[in-house]
């Protein structure tokens, strides 16, 4: 029986943190779910896998719990749990920018649709940059994109204070794998004095699923982090593998890894050695 894995997020105003981490530590045991749940004032971030109704259960559960109607989710369904155990986390960010200050309810730049971040591409005034990091930019970006070469989203930060600025560069776009790390830089740029931010909404996954091959910008594949390892356009799974030292996302082909330079022997995809930002 296959199981589904949900990853969804939310910048919402939340309050009562330890009440709710005790009451979906709870909820999630009886419905026997594995993953993780980071809750934080800004918002919630999870990863939750299980039986697809007890899903479904538990992230109703969290939403009327935070009076909203819905989430920036995805669903993927594998044959194995990935995860080991559920824990849900109280954190002071739902993704690590390094600056709890910088709150997208506060402040953040403009969402774009699919259907238009082509556009935004291929307009010459605008600075394009993929804010993930630098394993999975390697794999696959978009057309024209600029890969600031970070390894961690917490240096973001460092990479705008010393590569752009406001008054030389006005209008900037970005996009990451699902919406949540574009999202929160959005907020930083704008709190930095960049006027024109833009961010792909639902990320590159959502770009795929509803963009077809022949009007797709995007090249390569696109870094997951599930057993899929990466997927492509119309979310086919794609021909990466991960390393089973270190990791790091290869192609089948790859005899060696160059994250830690080890043979490579039968790697095999998991989703508990995935690198870096895990909720995206």
């Amino acid at each position: 029986m296959p199981y589904q894995v949900t990853t969804f997020y939310r910048f919402i105003a939340v309050d009562h943190l330890h009440q709710k981490q005790q009451d979906w530590q709870s909820v999630c045991q009886i419905h026997q779910l594995k993953g993780t749940i980071l809750l934080a004032t800004e918002g919630v971030n999870a990863t939750i896998a299980g039986l697809s109704g007890s899903v479904e259960a538990v992230v109703d559960k969290i939403q009327q719990d935070l009076g909203i109607d819905g989430f920036t989710r995805r669903d993927a369904w594998v044959e194995t749990l990935p995860f080991q155990r559920m824990k849900v986390k109280i954190k002071p960010e739902i993704v690590t920018l390094g600056l709890p200050d910088v709150n997208p309810n506060d402040q953040v730049g403009t969402y774009v649709d699919p259907q238009q971040w082509n556009q935004l591409l291929q307009d010459p005034s605008v600075m394009v940059i993929d804010t993930r990091n630098e394993y999975e930019v390697a794999i696959g970006t978009f057309q024209g994109a600029i890969n600031p070469h970070t390894k961690h989203f917490r240096a973001f930060p460092d990479y705008v204070q010393q590569q752009l600025d406001p008054q030389t560069t006005p209008k900037v776009a970005m996009f990451c794998t699902g919406g949540i790390r574009c999202e929160k830089a959005s907020a930083y740029l704008r709190q930095q004095g960049f006027e024109e931010v833009y961010h792909l909404q639902g990320g590159i996954l959502h770009y795929l699923e509803t963009i077809p091959p022949g009007n797709s910008l995007w090249q390569g594949e696109c870094f997951v982090f599930d057993e899929r390892v990466a997927v492509q356009n119309g979310l086919e799974v794609g021909s990466h593998v991960l390393c089973p030292t270190c990791g790091y996302p290869l192609s089948l082909g790859d005899q060696c890894c160059p994250q830690c330079a080890e043979t490579v022997v039968k790697a095999q995809p998991s989703v508990e050695q995935g690198l870096g930002d895990r909720h995206v």
